[in-house]
């Protein structure tokens, strides 16, 4: 693993990254698989679009190929990703 690598919960808005692991055993089996079948996994290149409403961090609305989805900071923050 790469020495600066984060958690997708700490990228700042704007920021792109590529997922370079993924902590399962931290989330359900039903939210494993819905985030798979978004793409979300190792190699996936995400971007912080932004974070939360009303000065929270929670969502974060992240992009990956032309989507953009909701994701939870504690699904974010099972991923580990490798800044761009």
């Amino acid at each position: 693993m790469a020495t600066d690598a984060i958690t997708l919960d700490t990228l700042a808005p704007g920021s792109s990254a590529t997922i370079i692991s993924v902590d399962w055993d931290m989330l359900a089996l039903d939210e494993c698989k819905r985030l798979r079948a978004l793409g979300i996994d190792e190699g996936a290149l995400v971007a912080v679009a932004h974070k939360g409403v009303f000065g929270s961090s929670d969502p974060l609305a992240i992009t990956i190929g032309r989507m953009t989805i909701a994701l939870r900071k504690i699904h974010a923050a099972a991923m580990q990703v490798e800044p761009a």
